[in-house]
């Protein structure tokens, strides 16, 4: 006869799980799945003949990280599920918004809910899913929008920079108070490893000033401008530097010189140049120095540059004055919100060529022109039913269909 768990009758079962202890010994704990004699598998509950404190075994399911895109798992002796981060679905929280991406060109697709999608446009294109062309010569920059991105252009890396360069550009801000604070105007350099020694070139706006940054490779060199003068609807900025020395001359205000610290005097940047904001914005990634917490907010144009004396200035970019790529740039002084009439209560966002209908509570879509369902996680309120049920609406309300083990009317109960 064969014993599992514990001794039977007094008998010592051999089994390695067992341990004498003080006299003492104490059964196996664990699970026990598959068990065979002789090649012959035996059924260990139905062939049982007796047994006592024997429960079903609970499947740490847990352990085995079963929940996708940040989902935390949760488990009781009978069931597991996964509680899914906002935005995400399904048993393994394996669904987002933009799973079925419907943005088209190249556009980034933004889940604002479970069930609604934003299209920030690529440079060129407007409209709800960015199918719209636009012609861009004089871009618009949003900063940075409420779901973390900022509107920027990419331009081939600009040549034969090391020794000497000088920038001309104009710009017109938006907004005075929020375009002022703390807000990038343009960028090259090597960024990722925010090391001192990181070459970089790097134009901003902060607390009213126009600041420019270099750093060579030995240490960084700032000039910051005075106060813009905000009468102005136009601010003109004419920029340079010839190996260690730079200057920096802001509207009708005097030219400002510096010196980079160290021995080093050429800038050596292989980056596409960054216009407005960039790619991937996360401040912490740009070289130490200036770290603008924002992208650029109003109209930028006319920026040229030359790496030479000799030679005039040009627009940057190959071909020039294309960029590579871009994303949510605008037409200054167009609005996409012209083209767009949000549904009930719905207000028309735009954030330069990107545009979308900020919906009121119970409403949903790209025009907000769908009711919210109960059972929706968009609800307000949400519904009652406990993790592991199904919300089912009805005419009046909803119900919750409840798991095997769970009753109640939202199947809190066990």
């Amino acid at each position: 006869q064969i014993t599992f768990g514990s001794t039977f009758l007094g008998q010592v079962p051999v089994h390695e799980e067992v341990h004498r202890c003080a006299g003492q010994i104490y059964g196996y704990k664990g699970c026990i799945r598959d068990f065979q004699v002789n090649h012959k598998e035996l059924f260990i509950i139905d062939e049982a003949l007796e047994g006592r404190n024997v429960e079903n075994c609970n499947v740490p399911i847990c352990d085995y990280h079963p929940c996708h895109n940040g989902g935390t798992c949760s488990s009781d002796e009978e069931n597991w599920y996964c509680e899914c981060p906002k935005l995400y679905t399904g048993k393994l929280c394996q669904f987002a918004t933009c799973d079925e991406n419907p943005c088209g060109n190249g556009a980034t697709c933004f889940p604002k809910s479970r069930r609604d999608a934003v299209c920030l446009c690529p440079y060129g294109r407007s409209g709800i899913l960015c199918s719209d062309a636009i012609n861009i010569t004089q871009p618009s920059f949003s900063g940075t929008d409420v779901f973390g991105y900022t509107s920027f252009l990419a331009y081939s890396t600009i040549p034969n920079i090391t020794f000497y360069y000088e920038f001309r550009l104009k710009f017109q801000l938006a907004n005075h108070h929020s375009a002022l604070q703390d807000n990038l105007i343009f960028f090259t350099g090597q960024k990722g490893q925010g090391l001192n020694g990181d070459d970089f070139l790097e134009l901003g706006l902060r607390n009213g000033r126009v600041v420019y940054s270099y750093n060579l490779g030995s240490g960084t060199a700032t000039i910051i401008s005075k106060p813009l003068d905000l009468t102005l609807s136009v601010h003109v900025i004419h920029l340079g530097r010839n190996l260690q020395k730079g200057w920096l001359k802001v509207d009708d205000q005097k030219n400002k010189t510096v010196t980079s610290p160290g021995r080093l005097v050429g800038l050596n940047v292989f980056s596409e140049f960054y216009l407005g904001g960039y790619r991937e914005y996360a401040p912490e990634l740009l070289p130490r120095g200036p770290r603008f917490k924002n992208g650029f907010q109003g109209c930028i144009f006319d920026l040229q540059v030359r790496t030479s004396l000799n030679q005039g200035f040009k627009s940057p970019g190959t071909p020039e004055g294309h960029p590579n790529s871009g994303r949510s740039v605008g037409q200054c002084k167009d609005s996409p919100c012209s083209l767009i009439k949000c549904r009930n209560g719905g207000k028309c966002i735009e954030s330069g060529s990107t545009v979308y209908c900020d919906c009121l509570t119970g409403w949903k879509g790209a025009f907000c022109t769908e009711t919210v369902s109960v059972c929706e996680p968009e609800h307000d309120p949400p519904h009652l039913c406990q993790q592991g049920s199904t919300c089912v609406p009805l005419p009046s309300g909803y119900t919750c269909h409840c798991p095997l083990g769970t009753t109640g009317t939202y199947c809190e109960q066990g």
